[in-house]
């Protein structure tokens, strides 16, 4: 895969990633780092984000990144995080909403899914794009430009089936992406959507069997296991200059699982 980090594309701007502590947004953090941007770390686990932005600043340099602990769905802490960054770097250009509960959730039939379990992925899944994406865009309409890029999920248009919870939270997220574009085009602000198939990191992921990673494969067109940079590929393009007349997409990453 050809490495889309090695410039300075991202030189002057500041890129805030939720849930960077790990997986997708640890792949994220560093690869728009070495992009030139400087990362605000939003993460709930402070540990793992500053484990995350040590490696950053490892192999970006120091004044690079910050970690904030932060629960996305708490707006007192989101607003707190982001004034932080703002003081840090003095500006905010990118944000991408990847913070959500997924890996620790258990299939199950919708009738058995707990009530208190499907609000806590509403709360994380949907409220923290809603109030990450409202306290940005002040920000960017500022500077009259910004991208916000929003992590859904294949399983929307897969209609996959007990993780009812986590299918419908990403629904959510690409109706949210389509009225956020029409609310903020003017403004010089893109908001678009990227639907990633099963992603394999470094995040144990118990619930998936050697048998149905054999599934998958048989389902893409493209045969190999999806990674990370798959998908900061895409959200490196989504976040250029080079996208700037792409807004309300929804994109699927995936290996050719889903057709749209």
């Amino acid at each position: 895969m050809t490495d889309m980090t090695k410039t300075d594309t991202f030189a002057g701007r500041v890129a805030l990633i939720t849930g960077a502590g790990q997986g997708i947004g640890r792949v994220f953090a560093k690869g728009f780092a070495r992009a030139g941007a400087k990362i605000a770390i939003v993460e709930l686990n402070e540990d793992s984000g500053r484990s995350v932005a040590a490696e950053v600043e490892a192999e970006c340099g120091a004044g690079t990144v910050i970690a904030i602990r932060a629960d996305v769905a708490d707006p007192a802490a989101v607003d707190a995080a982001i004034a932080e960054t703002l003081e840090a770097f003095g500006r905010i250009d990118i944000a991408i909403n990847n913070a959500a509960i997924f890996s620790t959730l258990k299939m199950r039939p919708f009738e058995e899914i707990p009530f208190d379990e499907w609000r806590q992925v509403m709360r994380v899944n949907v409220d923290g794009v809603m109030l990450v994406s409202k306290a940005c865009a002040p920000v960017m309409r500022g500077n009259r430009h910004g991208r916000i890029i929003n992590i859904s999920s294949g399983v929307v248009t897969m209609g996959r089936p007990h993780y009812l919870h986590y299918v419908a939270s990403k629904a959510a997220v690409v109706g949210m992406t389509r009225a956020m574009a029409r609310e903020l085009g003017a403004d010089g602000i893109t908001v678009n959507a990227l639907l990633p198939g099963a992603t394999f990191t470094e995040i144990e992921r118990e619930t998936v069997t050697p048998a149905q990673k054999t599934q998958i494969l048989n389902m893409q067109c493209i045969k190999r296991h999806e990674t990370a940079d798959d998908l900061l590929a895409a959200a490196l393009y989504l976040a250029s200059d080079g996208a700037e007349f792409v807004t309300g997409q929804s994109i699927a990453v995936d290996g050719g699982t889903t057709f749209r």
